[in-house]
Protein backbone atom coordinates (compact mmCIF):
# COMPACT_ATOMS: atom_id res chain seq x y z
CA UNK A 1 0.00 0.00 0.00
CA UNK A 2 2.81 2.43 0.93
CA UNK A 3 4.62 1.74 -2.34
CA UNK A 4 1.39 2.38 -4.27
CA UNK A 5 0.89 5.74 -2.52
CA UNK A 6 4.49 6.76 -3.24
CA UNK A 7 4.04 5.91 -6.94
CA UNK A 8 0.85 8.01 -7.03
CA UNK A 9 2.65 10.95 -5.40
CA UNK A 10 5.52 10.77 -7.90
CA UNK A 11 3.08 10.66 -10.81
CA UNK A 12 1.16 13.64 -9.38
CA UNK A 13 4.30 15.73 -8.90
CA UNK A 14 5.55 14.91 -12.40
CA UNK A 15 2.13 15.85 -13.76
CA UNK A 16 2.22 19.23 -12.01
CA UNK A 17 5.69 20.05 -13.30
CA UNK A 18 4.76 18.89 -16.80
CA UNK A 19 1.75 21.20 -16.84
CA UNK A 20 3.85 24.15 -15.76
CA UNK A 21 6.54 23.30 -18.29
CA UNK A 22 4.06 24.05 -21.09
CA UNK A 23 3.57 27.60 -19.85
CA UNK A 24 6.71 28.40 -17.87
CA UNK A 25 9.83 26.31 -18.27
CA UNK A 26 11.40 27.99 -15.24
CA UNK A 27 8.57 27.28 -12.79
CA UNK A 28 11.06 25.86 -10.25
CA UNK A 29 14.21 27.92 -9.86
CA UNK A 30 17.11 28.92 -7.63
CA UNK A 31 17.69 32.59 -6.76
CA UNK A 32 20.71 32.75 -4.41
CA UNK A 33 20.62 36.48 -3.67
CA UNK A 34 16.90 36.35 -2.87
CA UNK A 35 17.29 33.22 -0.74
CA UNK A 36 20.14 34.86 1.18
CA UNK A 37 17.89 37.79 2.11
CA UNK A 38 15.01 35.55 3.15
CA UNK A 39 17.16 33.14 5.18
CA UNK A 40 19.65 35.56 6.71
CA UNK A 41 19.22 35.31 10.49
CA UNK A 42 20.84 38.60 11.40
CA UNK A 43 20.75 41.61 9.09
CA UNK A 44 17.02 42.06 8.34
CA UNK A 45 14.46 39.90 10.12
CA UNK A 46 11.32 41.43 8.61
CA UNK A 47 10.89 38.76 5.93
CA UNK A 48 7.38 39.88 4.96
CA UNK A 49 8.87 43.25 3.96
CA UNK A 50 11.65 41.61 1.96
CA UNK A 51 9.23 39.45 -0.02
CA UNK A 52 7.03 42.46 -0.76
CA UNK A 53 10.03 44.54 -1.87
CA UNK A 54 11.46 41.80 -4.08
CA UNK A 55 8.09 41.34 -5.78
CA UNK A 56 7.93 45.07 -6.49
CA UNK A 57 11.47 45.07 -7.88
CA UNK A 58 10.68 42.15 -10.15
CA UNK A 59 13.49 39.97 -8.82
CA UNK A 60 10.98 37.15 -8.23
CA UNK A 61 8.54 36.12 -10.93
CA UNK A 62 4.88 35.18 -10.86
CA UNK A 63 3.99 31.51 -11.29
CA UNK A 64 7.30 30.36 -9.78
CA UNK A 65 8.63 28.28 -6.92
CA UNK A 66 11.98 29.39 -5.52
CA UNK A 67 13.92 26.77 -3.55
CA UNK A 68 16.66 28.09 -1.31
CA UNK A 69 19.13 26.80 1.22
CA UNK A 70 21.66 28.25 3.64
CA UNK A 71 24.39 26.59 5.70
CA UNK A 72 26.42 28.35 8.40
CA UNK A 73 29.57 26.60 9.66
CA UNK A 74 31.73 28.20 12.35
CA UNK A 75 34.80 27.78 14.48
CA UNK A 76 35.19 29.71 17.70
CA UNK A 77 37.23 30.14 20.86
CA UNK A 78 36.02 31.72 24.11
CA UNK A 79 37.59 32.52 27.46
CA UNK A 80 35.66 33.47 30.62
CA UNK A 81 36.77 34.81 33.99
CA UNK A 82 34.23 32.52 35.67
CA UNK A 83 33.89 28.74 35.48
CA UNK A 84 31.21 27.66 32.96
CA UNK A 85 29.61 31.11 32.62
CA UNK A 86 29.71 32.35 29.02
CA UNK A 87 27.33 35.16 28.10
CA UNK A 88 27.63 34.88 24.30
CA UNK A 89 24.07 34.30 23.12
CA UNK A 90 24.83 32.61 19.79
CA UNK A 91 25.53 29.49 21.86
CA UNK A 92 23.10 28.23 24.52
CA UNK A 93 22.33 26.82 27.00
CA UNK A 94 25.86 27.19 28.26
CA UNK A 95 25.79 24.94 31.38
CA UNK A 96 25.28 21.87 29.19
CA UNK A 97 27.71 22.80 26.44
CA UNK A 98 30.47 25.06 27.76
CA UNK A 99 32.47 23.77 30.72
CA UNK A 100 35.47 25.43 32.37
CA UNK A 101 36.93 28.83 31.56
CA UNK A 102 38.15 28.09 28.01
CA UNK A 103 36.03 26.50 25.30
CA UNK A 104 36.35 25.97 21.54
CA UNK A 105 34.44 24.27 18.76
CA UNK A 106 34.14 23.66 15.02
CA UNK A 107 30.50 22.96 14.20
CA UNK A 108 27.48 23.48 11.99
CA UNK A 109 25.72 26.43 13.55
CA UNK A 110 22.57 26.11 11.45
CA UNK A 111 21.02 24.92 8.22
CA UNK A 112 17.90 26.32 6.55
CA UNK A 113 15.76 25.19 3.66
CA UNK A 114 13.12 27.45 2.14
CA UNK A 115 10.30 27.31 -0.38
CA UNK A 116 8.84 30.54 -1.73
CA UNK A 117 5.90 30.26 -4.07
CA UNK A 118 4.74 33.23 -6.15
CA UNK A 119 1.28 32.42 -7.51
CA UNK A 120 0.57 35.78 -9.12
CA UNK A 121 1.03 39.51 -8.43
CA UNK A 122 -1.01 39.43 -5.21
CA UNK A 123 -0.64 35.93 -3.74
CA UNK A 124 2.51 34.26 -2.40
CA UNK A 125 3.77 32.00 0.39
CA UNK A 126 7.07 31.41 2.15
CA UNK A 127 8.26 28.63 4.46
CA UNK A 128 11.57 28.07 6.24
CA UNK A 129 12.77 24.80 7.76
CA UNK A 130 15.52 25.21 10.35
CA UNK A 131 18.14 22.95 11.91
CA UNK A 132 19.96 24.76 14.72
CA UNK A 133 21.52 22.58 17.46
CA UNK A 134 23.54 25.48 18.88
CA UNK A 135 20.50 27.63 19.69
CA UNK A 136 17.86 24.98 20.20
CA UNK A 137 15.89 25.02 23.45
CA UNK A 138 16.19 21.24 23.64
CA UNK A 139 18.01 19.76 26.61
CA UNK A 140 21.46 18.22 26.63
CA UNK A 141 24.56 18.86 24.57
CA UNK A 142 24.62 19.76 20.87
CA UNK A 143 24.84 16.03 20.07
CA UNK A 144 21.62 15.18 21.96
CA UNK A 145 18.65 14.06 19.86
CA UNK A 146 16.47 16.77 21.43
CA UNK A 147 18.73 19.49 20.03
CA UNK A 148 19.06 17.93 16.57
CA UNK A 149 15.54 18.38 15.26
CA UNK A 150 14.08 20.08 12.20
CA UNK A 151 11.38 22.68 12.71
CA UNK A 152 9.21 24.89 10.55
CA UNK A 153 10.80 28.10 11.81
CA UNK A 154 8.71 30.46 9.72
CA UNK A 155 5.82 30.13 7.32
CA UNK A 156 3.31 32.64 6.05
CA UNK A 157 0.90 33.35 3.24
CA UNK A 158 1.14 36.85 1.77
CA UNK A 159 -1.79 38.62 0.11
CA UNK A 160 -1.28 41.96 -1.59
CA UNK A 161 0.10 43.83 -4.60
CA UNK A 162 1.61 47.16 -3.56
CA UNK A 163 1.78 48.34 -7.16
CA UNK A 164 -2.02 48.33 -7.25
CA UNK A 165 -3.12 48.85 -3.62
CA UNK A 166 -1.10 49.96 -0.53
CA UNK A 167 -2.55 47.36 1.88
CA UNK A 168 -1.28 43.79 2.38
CA UNK A 169 -2.01 40.86 4.68
CA UNK A 170 0.24 38.09 6.04
CA UNK A 171 -0.97 35.04 7.98
CA UNK A 172 1.11 32.37 9.69
CA UNK A 173 4.25 32.09 11.84
CA UNK A 174 6.60 35.04 11.46
CA UNK A 175 8.79 37.61 13.19
CA UNK A 176 6.72 40.31 14.83
CA UNK A 177 7.29 43.88 13.57
CA UNK A 178 8.71 45.17 16.86
CA UNK A 179 11.66 47.51 16.56
CA UNK A 180 14.87 47.13 14.63
CA UNK A 181 16.06 43.70 15.74
CA UNK A 182 18.53 43.22 12.88
CA UNK A 183 22.26 43.71 13.43
CA UNK A 184 25.14 45.25 11.47
CA UNK A 185 27.39 42.35 12.51
CA UNK A 186 27.90 39.65 9.87
CA UNK A 187 26.96 36.75 12.19
CA UNK A 188 26.19 37.68 15.79
CA UNK A 189 22.67 38.72 16.79
CA UNK A 190 22.39 41.80 18.98
CA UNK A 191 21.39 41.47 22.62
CA UNK A 192 18.41 43.68 21.67
CA UNK A 193 17.19 40.86 19.41
CA UNK A 194 17.49 38.29 22.18
CA UNK A 195 15.65 40.60 24.57
CA UNK A 196 12.78 41.78 22.37
CA UNK A 197 12.83 39.96 19.02
CA UNK A 198 9.46 38.24 18.65
CA UNK A 199 8.40 35.13 16.73
CA UNK A 200 4.80 33.99 16.89
CA UNK A 201 1.64 32.80 15.23
CA UNK A 202 -0.63 35.58 14.04
CA UNK A 203 -2.00 37.79 11.32
CA UNK A 204 -0.33 40.94 10.08
CA UNK A 205 -1.94 43.78 8.16
CA UNK A 206 0.18 46.55 6.71
CA UNK A 207 -0.16 49.85 4.89
CA UNK A 208 2.75 51.01 2.75
CA UNK A 209 2.62 54.09 0.58
CA UNK A 210 5.50 56.26 -0.61
CA UNK A 211 7.80 56.59 2.44
CA UNK A 212 5.32 55.64 5.17
CA UNK A 213 4.84 52.11 6.50
CA UNK A 214 2.40 51.04 9.24
CA UNK A 215 1.86 47.52 10.55
CA UNK A 216 -0.44 45.81 13.01
CA UNK A 217 -0.06 42.16 13.97
CA UNK A 218 -2.53 40.18 16.06
CA UNK A 219 -0.58 37.49 17.93
CA UNK A 220 -1.69 34.25 19.52
CA UNK A 221 -1.63 34.52 23.33
CA UNK A 222 0.18 32.40 25.89
CA UNK A 223 3.95 31.95 25.86
CA UNK A 224 4.94 32.12 22.19
CA UNK A 225 8.26 31.15 20.64
CA UNK A 226 10.21 34.33 21.47
CA UNK A 227 9.63 37.43 23.57
CA UNK A 228 5.83 37.28 23.62
CA UNK A 229 3.61 36.29 26.56
CA UNK A 230 0.06 37.16 27.59
CA UNK A 231 -2.12 35.33 30.14
CA UNK A 232 -4.91 33.25 28.60
CA UNK A 233 -6.58 32.31 31.90
CA UNK A 234 -6.63 29.29 34.24
CA UNK A 235 -2.91 29.63 34.98
CA UNK A 236 -1.92 28.07 31.66
CA UNK A 237 0.31 29.04 28.77
CA UNK A 238 -1.84 27.19 26.22
CA UNK A 239 -2.21 29.60 23.24
CA UNK A 240 -6.02 29.46 23.28
CA UNK A 241 -6.74 33.13 22.59
CA UNK A 242 -5.60 35.82 20.16
CA UNK A 243 -5.02 38.41 22.87
CA UNK A 244 -1.62 39.88 22.06
CA UNK A 245 -0.64 42.38 19.40
CA UNK A 246 2.24 44.43 17.98
CA UNK A 247 2.02 47.81 16.21
CA UNK A 248 4.75 49.57 14.26
CA UNK A 249 5.11 52.87 12.39
CA UNK A 250 8.13 53.99 10.38
CA UNK A 251 9.05 56.61 7.82
CA UNK A 252 11.93 56.96 5.37
CA UNK A 253 13.48 60.27 4.33
CA UNK A 254 15.33 60.23 0.99
CA UNK A 255 18.14 62.78 0.90
CA UNK A 256 19.25 61.36 -2.46
CA UNK A 257 18.82 58.14 -4.44
CA UNK A 258 21.44 56.43 -2.25
CA UNK A 259 21.22 58.28 1.08
CA UNK A 260 18.27 57.71 3.39
CA UNK A 261 17.22 58.06 7.02
CA UNK A 262 14.73 55.53 8.34
CA UNK A 263 13.08 55.93 11.76
CA UNK A 264 10.14 54.49 13.63
CA UNK A 265 8.51 53.27 16.82
CA UNK A 266 6.78 50.06 17.92
CA UNK A 267 4.58 48.78 20.73
CA UNK A 268 3.99 45.21 21.92
CA UNK A 269 1.03 44.55 24.21
CA UNK A 270 2.52 41.49 25.91
CA UNK A 271 6.30 41.10 26.20
CA UNK A 272 8.12 38.10 27.65
CA UNK A 273 8.66 39.84 31.00
CA UNK A 274 5.41 39.11 32.82
CA UNK A 275 6.27 36.09 34.95
CA UNK A 276 6.41 35.99 38.72
CA UNK A 277 9.27 34.42 40.68
CA UNK A 278 10.77 31.96 39.83
CA UNK A 279 11.19 32.67 36.12
CA UNK A 280 11.33 29.79 33.62
CA UNK A 281 11.11 29.58 29.84
CA UNK A 282 7.57 29.58 28.41
CA UNK A 283 5.79 29.41 31.77
CA UNK A 284 2.44 31.24 32.13
CA UNK A 285 2.53 34.98 32.77
CA UNK A 286 0.71 36.54 35.71
CA UNK A 287 -0.27 39.77 33.93
CA UNK A 288 0.43 41.81 30.79
CA UNK A 289 3.68 43.76 30.58
CA UNK A 290 3.77 45.94 27.43
CA UNK A 291 6.95 47.33 25.89
CA UNK A 292 7.82 50.13 23.48
CA UNK A 293 10.76 50.93 21.25
CA UNK A 294 12.04 53.68 19.00
CA UNK A 295 14.72 53.20 16.39
CA UNK A 296 16.53 54.73 13.42
CA UNK A 297 18.99 53.93 10.65
CA UNK A 298 21.08 56.26 8.49
CA UNK A 299 22.35 54.91 5.17
CA UNK A 300 24.92 57.15 3.44
CA UNK A 301 25.55 56.44 -0.23
CA UNK A 302 24.92 52.71 0.34
CA UNK A 303 28.43 52.57 1.84
CA UNK A 304 28.02 53.56 5.50
CA UNK A 305 25.24 52.52 7.90
CA UNK A 306 24.63 53.93 11.37
CA UNK A 307 21.76 52.43 13.37
CA UNK A 308 20.37 52.46 16.87
CA UNK A 309 17.36 51.54 18.96
CA UNK A 310 16.06 51.45 22.52
CA UNK A 311 13.28 49.37 24.06
CA UNK A 312 11.77 49.19 27.56
CA UNK A 313 8.87 47.54 29.35
CA UNK A 314 6.13 49.70 30.88
CA UNK A 315 6.01 47.68 34.11
CA UNK A 316 8.52 45.94 36.34
CA UNK A 317 9.25 42.29 35.74
CA UNK A 318 7.95 40.74 38.96
CA UNK A 319 10.17 37.70 38.59
CA UNK A 320 13.30 39.82 39.03
CA UNK A 321 12.60 40.04 42.77
CA UNK A 322 13.77 37.01 44.73
CA UNK A 323 11.91 36.96 48.08
CA UNK A 324 14.57 34.86 49.81
CA UNK A 325 17.48 36.48 51.74
CA UNK A 326 20.08 37.61 50.93
CA UNK A 327 18.74 38.32 47.41
CA UNK A 328 15.51 39.91 48.65
CA UNK A 329 17.24 43.31 48.92
CA UNK A 330 16.95 43.77 45.14
CA UNK A 331 13.60 45.17 44.02
CA UNK A 332 11.85 44.08 40.85
CA UNK A 333 12.99 46.03 37.80
CA UNK A 334 11.77 47.09 34.38
CA UNK A 335 13.55 45.50 31.42
CA UNK A 336 15.31 47.55 28.74
CA UNK A 337 17.76 47.12 25.88
CA UNK A 338 19.96 49.50 23.89
CA UNK A 339 21.57 48.79 20.52
CA UNK A 340 24.03 51.01 18.62
CA UNK A 341 25.99 49.89 15.57
CA UNK A 342 27.86 51.05 12.47
CA UNK A 343 28.94 49.33 9.26
CA UNK A 344 31.28 50.47 6.48
CA UNK A 345 31.43 48.79 3.07
CA UNK A 346 35.03 48.97 1.85
CA UNK A 347 34.24 48.49 -1.84
CA UNK A 348 31.29 48.12 -4.19
CA UNK A 349 32.17 44.98 -6.11
CA UNK A 350 29.54 42.57 -7.41
CA UNK A 351 31.97 39.66 -6.99
CA UNK A 352 33.32 40.14 -3.46
CA UNK A 353 32.21 43.02 -1.22
CA UNK A 354 34.19 43.67 1.97
CA UNK A 355 32.81 45.34 5.10
CA UNK A 356 33.77 46.14 8.68
CA UNK A 357 31.33 46.67 11.55
CA UNK A 358 31.05 47.41 15.24
CA UNK A 359 28.09 47.12 17.59
CA UNK A 360 27.19 47.55 21.27
CA UNK A 361 24.00 46.15 22.76
CA UNK A 362 22.81 45.39 26.27
CA UNK A 363 20.08 43.75 28.35
CA UNK A 364 19.10 45.51 31.59
CA UNK A 365 16.99 43.15 33.70
CA UNK A 366 17.58 43.86 37.38
CA UNK A 367 18.03 46.49 40.05
CA UNK A 368 21.36 48.30 40.22
CA UNK A 369 24.05 46.07 41.71
CA UNK A 370 21.98 42.87 41.49
CA UNK A 371 23.66 39.73 40.08
CA UNK A 372 21.19 39.80 37.16
CA UNK A 373 21.39 43.56 36.58
CA UNK A 374 22.72 43.47 33.04
CA UNK A 375 24.44 41.67 30.21
CA UNK A 376 26.41 43.76 27.69
CA UNK A 377 27.83 42.70 24.34
CA UNK A 378 30.42 44.32 22.04
CA UNK A 379 31.11 42.88 18.57
CA UNK A 380 33.67 43.92 15.95
CA UNK A 381 33.30 42.20 12.59
CA UNK A 382 34.82 41.77 9.15
CA UNK A 383 32.98 40.16 6.25
CA UNK A 384 33.42 39.27 2.59
CA UNK A 385 30.15 38.92 0.68
CA UNK A 386 30.53 36.68 -2.38
CA UNK A 387 28.12 37.31 -5.30
CA UNK A 388 25.53 38.80 -2.91
CA UNK A 389 24.59 35.35 -1.65
CA UNK A 390 27.38 33.88 0.50
CA UNK A 391 29.64 35.30 3.18
CA UNK A 392 32.94 34.65 4.92
CA UNK A 393 33.22 36.39 8.28
CA UNK A 394 35.43 37.01 11.30
CA UNK A 395 34.25 38.54 14.59
CA UNK A 396 35.76 39.49 17.93
CA UNK A 397 33.32 39.81 20.82
CA UNK A 398 33.12 40.53 24.53
CA UNK A 399 30.25 40.05 26.97
CA UNK A 400 29.97 41.60 30.45
CA UNK A 401 27.52 40.02 32.84
CA UNK A 402 25.85 36.63 32.87
CA UNK A 403 22.05 36.89 33.10
CA UNK A 404 20.25 33.96 31.44
CA UNK A 405 16.48 34.41 31.34
CA UNK A 406 15.75 30.94 32.73
CA UNK A 407 15.81 31.28 36.55
CA UNK A 408 17.49 34.65 36.14
CA UNK A 409 16.94 35.68 39.79
CA UNK A 410 17.15 32.21 41.31
CA UNK A 411 14.68 29.42 42.03
CA UNK A 412 12.62 27.93 44.82
CA UNK A 413 12.61 24.53 46.54
CA UNK A 414 16.14 23.59 45.45
CA UNK A 415 14.98 23.29 41.82
CA UNK A 416 17.49 23.79 40.31
CA UNK A 417 19.21 26.08 42.89
CA UNK A 418 18.92 26.39 46.67
CA UNK A 419 16.71 29.28 47.90
CA UNK A 420 18.57 32.59 48.00
CA UNK A 421 21.01 31.53 45.27
CA UNK A 422 21.17 32.61 41.63
CA UNK A 423 23.36 31.51 38.74
CA UNK A 424 23.39 35.07 37.35
CA UNK A 425 26.64 36.95 37.95
CA UNK A 426 27.22 40.61 37.19
CA UNK A 427 31.02 40.35 37.34
CA UNK A 428 31.26 37.47 34.83
CA UNK A 429 32.77 38.39 31.48
CA UNK A 430 33.99 36.50 28.45
CA UNK A 431 35.90 37.24 25.27
CA UNK A 432 36.01 35.29 22.07
CA UNK A 433 36.64 35.02 18.37
CA UNK A 434 34.40 33.37 15.79
CA UNK A 435 35.04 32.78 12.09
CA UNK A 436 32.86 31.03 9.61
CA UNK A 437 31.10 30.85 6.30
CA UNK A 438 27.49 31.19 5.26
CA UNK A 439 26.71 29.58 1.89
CA UNK A 440 23.32 30.29 0.32
CA UNK A 441 21.82 28.86 -2.86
Amino acid sequence: MKQFLIILMVISVNSVFSQHDTTNKNFVEFNPSFSYKMLDQNLDLRKVNILLDEKQKGTVKNNSLIIGGSLISIGDYQKSNTDSKFGYLMRHPTPSNQIGTEVSEIVIHSFQLSFTGIVNSWLAAHTEILYSPEQSFGSGTITAIGRNQLQLRKGFALIGDLDKFPVYLALGKMDTPFGQTGSVSPFTNSTFYHAFGGLGYGGQIGFKSHNFHAKFMAVQGGAQFRALNTPVGNGTNVPSKVNNFVADLNYTIHFSSKTTFYFGASYVHGSAYNQDFPVSHFSPGTDVNPAYTYYGKLNINNRFILKGGYAKTLKVWKGTHNPTPPLDVYEASKVSSLDVGAKLYLNNSEKVQYAISGEFSNFIAGAKGSPWERQNQIVAGFSAMVKKSSMLFLELFRTDGYAPLNFISGSADNNPFPPGVTHSLRSANSMGIVCGVQVSI
